[in-house]
């Protein structure tokens, strides 16, 4: 195990190397990251880019205002995101609770122990282990480590992980290896997304321009080729 920590820190450099701090999560406030965290489930970031912006120009990027407002109006403000009628609620959900149950105050929420934390989060409808670990890191500032399908198609190829890994399964490879630190799991994870979604791409990567591409079982041919289905 402690060959594979190594190994995957020195992968970390890498990518950090080649496309340097990404800053992620892109937010002014806290609750305007977990807007995005909600709102970016299957859609590009760009869209959710849009839906924010609305949000904040209608007055909605707010706990009570979210809480309060006519379902159809956030639902209009959000429909970049497809699914958007699901979003508003869940939206509207999760700001319910944080009035109801936290005084209207979203750090009272985000100050519970991850473990609790994550408990709360997952009991809300339409909000699974992604998202509520991706609060948990970047809106909490706790140590989690978020996985994805770019971190299964990247590490599956890379010949650590299988490629029908679960989320679970993903997450306890890297939580057994890694030390739990903020920063390197905040940054890994953004690396990692980078990764996919510019250069492993899930059809046609661009091998020769990857940074990863000296430690890549796929790069090398031993993978299933450039046909795969995966997502």
């Amino acid at each position: 195990m402690d060959d594979q920590r190594a190994e995957l820190l020195r992968l970390y450099r890498r990518l950090l190397d080649h496309f340097g701090p990404r800053h992620w999560w892109p937010a002014d406030t806290t609750l305007e990251m977990v807007v995005g965290a909600i709102l970016t489930q299957n859609v590009a970031w760009k869209n959710v880019v849009t839906a924010i912006d609305q949000m904040k120009q209608a007055g909605l990027l707010d706990i009570s205002a979210i809480a309060e407002a006519p379902r159809e109006q956030l639902a209009r403000l959000v429909r970049t995101t497809r699914y958007y009628n699901q979003k508003a609620e869940r939206l509207q959900d999760f700001a319910r609770l944080i009035v109801e149950d936290y005084g209207g105050r979203l750090e009272n929420l985000l100050s519970l122990e991850a473990g609790e934390l994550r408990k709360r989060l997952l009991a809300i409808k339409g909000i699974g282990k992604e998202t509520a670990d991706c609060i948990i890191l970047y809106g909490a500032q706790q140590p989690i480590f978020v996985v994805d399908a770019y971190t299964r198609r990247i590490f599956s190829r890379l010949g650590f992980i299988s490629e029908k890994a679960g989320y679970d399964e993903m997450q306890a490879f890297f939580a057994e290896r890694l030390e739990p630190d903020l920063y390197l799991f905040q940054e890994y994870h953004a690396q990692i997304d980078g990764l996919g979604n510019r250069l492993c791409l899930a059809k046609g990567p661009s091998c020769a321009e990857c940074p990863l591409g000296e430690y890549c079982a796929y790069h090398r041919g031993e993978g299933k080729g450039n046909d795969s289905d995966e997502p």
